[in-house]
């Protein structure tokens, strides 16, 4: 069996963690609504939960799943005879695109927005709320991703290397980092950049309801998901429900799937929060 070796890994997304940590703090592209530390500090307590849940729970059912697949020869890659070249890379392709799906069904599928919200109710959008899901959604997702693993036919090495890949990006597009706008432009023709995720954090339900991509920005174009056009000074982070830092504390965002949840997109007044059509064409990135 060959695999990415955890303490490599481990390294790499740590030090891109610590990294964009303080590239963020020197070039904000959002203004903050919290105190940075007391924030910092309740989205590391639910990253540790979900650090737990990984390596108890999800990589003890999933990585033994692989070496079954690949020996095997189960899955679709199973019965394409690709040189092992092209086969990982062709399996990450294909997580990628199936895990826009499953993030769209986390959007969709109410029982799975009870918990997916949880990521969603952070104030601010940063590289600490990557990391900020609640240990329910990945005891859930562990069967979308044995199903994944399965139908694609993904190996152990492919897996590993997903994993780290995937971190990577999602801190990334997470972070609250400024970049030019010609820069941005110029990455977010392959992959999810920041101004672009910040879009799919808005508390507006149309702009959330896009940007559903986790690495590469080609499956919101395939699907007509894509929105760039909304300045980053003109969007409010979170969920119209929860709109203060009483409501998110760590206490109530620990137990808020499993507790009655008021109309997610409806302020206190009853009002949905919407945006004026924007002269600015959808697919164009803008500050």
């Amino acid at each position: 069996m060959t695999i990415i070796s955890a303490w490599p890994s481990a390294g790499v997304v740590g030090g891109t963690f610590l990294a964009l940590l303080w590239l963020e703090h020197r070039f904000p592209l959002r203004r903050r609504v919290e105190r940075t530390r007391p924030r910092l500090a309740r989205n590391l307590v639910v990253a540790t939960t979900n650090l737990v849940t990984v390596r108890l729970v999800e990589l003890p059912a999933i990585l033994p799943l692989t070496v079954h697949v690949e020996r095997g020869g189960w899955g679709l890659l199973g019965h394409v005879a690709l040189p092992a070249w092209l086969a990982v890379p062709v399996a990450l392709l294909l997580l990628d695109y199936t895990l826009y799906i499953w993030h769209v069904l986390t959007h969709l599928v109410p029982f799975l927005w009870r918990f997916h919200v949880v990521h969603h109710v952070d104030l601010d959008l940063d590289v600490s709320t990557a990391l900020r899901f609640h240990f329910g959604e990945i005891v859930i997702s562990i069967a979308w991703r044995a199903l994944q693993v399965v139908v694609i036919g993904v190996s152990p090495l492919a897996l590993t290397i997903w994993q780290v890949v995937l971190l990577v990006s999602v801190l990334f597009h997470h972070s609250n980092l400024r970049l030019s706008v010609r820069a941005e432009r110029c990455i977010n023709r392959f992959v999810v950049t920041p101004r672009m995720h910040g879009i799919h954090h808005s508390i507006v339900r149309e702009e959330t309801n896009s940007n559903w991509s986790s690495g590469l920005t080609f499956w919101d174009w395939l699907h007509g998901t894509l929105r760039l056009n909304v300045p980053q000074e003109a969007i409010t982070i979170g969920v119209p429900a929860y709109p203060t830092p009483s409501r998110v504390t760590l206490g109530r965002i620990l137990v808020l799937p499993f507790v009655t949840q008021p109309p997610s997109w409806r302020r206190s007044d009853g009002v949905e929060p919407a945006r004026p059509l924007l002269a600015t064409p959808r697919a164009r990135l803008v500050a």
